[in-house]
């Protein structure tokens, strides 16, 4: 049984849910109330005070990327790791591409001040939104690049990079200069494909408080 700590709503938490979905895994969600990730127990967990943090009967682990890979490695099938070794790089690539730089400049300057902070009750920063706005366009824009014309991020199959970066993608479906970003790119197409699909249906912002 995996245990995972993680807020409603946090995308790398969606994230891990969407793999043990996909891999048909037993879990269990431990929601963390405001201000809980950093709270002493949590701590605990994550001495950084981020989420997700997972207990797999007993074994403890932080880091999104690390939790994806351990779950893909525990339950081999359906393997979300390519075996052909520039699709593997390819799928790392885009991990490591949406935690540095989609995260940082889309994510945190304008989905938190469009989409998060209005879902908690809290003011938006609209000058944070404008000033990140051409970095952002820019950010998408190698994304989109990367993804090129295949169906999946890796190639012909759904791999862990597609579970780790739609959980942002789709939040940025949710605010208008999101939408404007992604209008006529690959990643729209991609996005749509994918919304479909049960894992991300049953870990969308309303499904996840209507479990908890």
């Amino acid at each position: 049984m995996f245990t995972v700590h993680s807020i409603i709503g946090s995308p790398f938490g969606r994230a891990v849910l969407a793999t043990l979905i996909e891999k048909d895994a037993p879990y269990r969600i431990q929601a963390l109330g405001p201000g809980a990730h950093r709270g002493p127990e949590h701590i605990a967990r994550h001495p950084f005070g981020r989420v997700p943090a997972i207990d797999h009967d007993g074994f403890q682990l932080y880091e999104t990327q690390a939790i994806l890979r351990y779950i893909d490695r525990v339950f081999p099938n359906p393997p979300l790791t390519p075996a052909d070794p520039k699709a593997a790089a390819r799928m790392d690539q885009v991990m490591n591409a949406n935690d540095w730089y989609l995260f940082r400049v889309v994510g945190v300057p304008v989905i938190f001040n469009r989409v998060v902070a209005p879902k908690l009750g809290f003011p938006g920063n609209d000058e944070a939104v404008v000033a990140a706005l051409p970095e952002a366009r820019a950010c998408v824009a190698a994304m989109d690049t990367l993804l090129g014309d295949a169906p999946f991020v890796a190639g012909e199959t759904l791999t862990l990079a597609d579970l780790h970066l739609f959980p942002h993608v789709d939040m940025m479906t949710e605010c208008a200069e999101g939408r404007e970003m992604l209008a006529g790119t690959k990643l729209a197409a991609w996005h749509e494909r994918l919304a479909t699909r049960p894992c991300f249906q049953r870990t969308s912002w309303d499904a996840l408080l209507e479990a908890a």
